[in-house]
């Protein structure tokens, strides 16, 4: 069902916890599989650009949450803010050897935490925030609050 490495950042997951001085914190949920998740960033300026230092996550969830959170902070890791802006679902499940169909959404909710993290990011420190991000925003957050009604 799931692939070598999918199983590898389930059973091993990379930046697994909280960055107690973040920078900001993204937080999405899907209220179809009551999965929660958490992402952490710590953000520095190289040479002008802002770069995500240190990144962790916070995810519960099942197998395929877990993976993807684990995968979606190493493909995040060293990049500028907009950069990770750019990271799809379909990066996170092909950086993952694929995902069963029915556990595609878990490659979506880890986008959704990466984008509300920049997001947060962006709007604490007054920086530009584009017209879709700010779509993505409305959708993430009213689904997050979907699914900790669920989850509760």
């Amino acid at each position: 069902m799931y692939t070598k490495d999918v199983m590898e950042h389930f059973q091993n997951p990379r930046n697994v916890g909280e960055i107690a001085d973040a920078d900001s914190v993204g937080e999405a949920g899907n209220m179809h599989c009551g999965d929660l998740m958490w992402i952490y960033l710590k953000v520095s300026k190289h040479d002008g650009a802002e770069t995500i230092d240190d990144i962790k996550f916070k995810t519960l969830g099942c197998a395929a949450a877990i993976a993807t959170s684990s995968k979606a902070t190493e493909l995040a890791k060293g990049k500028t803010i907009d950069e990770a802006l750019k990271i799809t679902n379909n990066d996170i499940a092909e950086a993952l050897g694929g995902l069963p169909p029915v556990k595609l959404h878990c490659s979506v909710l880890a986008m959704d935490a990466l984008k509300e993290a920049v997001y947060n990011y962006k709007k604490k420190h007054g920086k530009p925030i584009t017209q879709d991000l700010e779509a993505d925003h409305v959708r993430i957050s009213s689904d997050r609050k979907a699914a900790e009604a669920h989850h509760c």
